[in-house]
């Protein structure tokens, strides 16, 4: 795929990797309490739950974006509607990230918990099936680029698991102050915005 595409991606998905969803929360937490390494393995059932998904979008939506352009051009729209409605209710939150969320010192039991958390998440799903679709350009190998984007995508996820625990580790008091977490929230909202309205005004490939 071109470079400057993926480039563009980067930014985007990783400030959609960074939103302080329930899987980003529970890594915080795991992190709190049981340290930065478990929270880490914890996460790759969330890495693997994602990859199921990333496969089985490729798997149907290719196929379909070779047949429709119409089609395409919707889940373009789905996908930057979908960023800024994300934006709104981030930019309204003023919920702390931190959270109280019971879990058992098990890696593998807490991996599944991971695992389980992301697969019922429906904001995941949508995310592999109205926006990494936007970055395919239908006139070349749509599976090559579902894979260069699903692999990217992981590969940031596993960096925000990373933050996010190092968050629950140093950074708990700071997220407990109603302003600061508003300020987190606010800047997660600012640059999806900007993202959303860049991909709903980009012309379509």
């Amino acid at each position: 795929m071109e470079i400057w595409k993926l480039l563009f991606f980067i930014p985007v998905c990783f400030a959609l990797n960074m939103i302080p969803g329930p899987n980003n929360l529970l890594s915080m937490n795991n992190a709190r309490c049981y340290g930065f390494k478990s929270a880490f393995v914890a996460g790759l059932g969330r890495i693997a739950a994602f990859s199921v998904m990333i496969a089985l979008a490729a798997s149907g939506l290719a196929v379909v974006l070779y047949a429709s352009e119409t089609l395409f051009f919707t889940i373009k729209l789905l996908g930057a509607a979908y960023l800024l409605w994300i934006a709104f209710n981030l930019w309204r939150s003023e919920a702390s990230p931190v959270t109280q969320i019971e879990n058992t010192h098990n890696r593998l039991t807490l991996a599944k918990q991971e695992f389980l958390l992301a697969a019922g998440n429906p904001k995941a799903i949508l995310i592999f099936t109205a926006f990494l679709p936007q970055f395919v350009d239908v006139s070349a190998s749509a599976n090559e680029q579902f894979f260069v984007l699903g692999l990217t995508f992981l590969t940031l996820e596993m960096v925000a698991i990373s933050i996010y625990a190092i968050f629950g580790i140093y950074l708990k008091q700071w997220f407990t102050k109603p302003k600061m977490a508003q300020r987190f929230n606010r800047a997660c909202a600012a640059f999806l915005t900007a993202s959303g309205a860049n991909l709903l005004f980009s012309h379509q490939q």
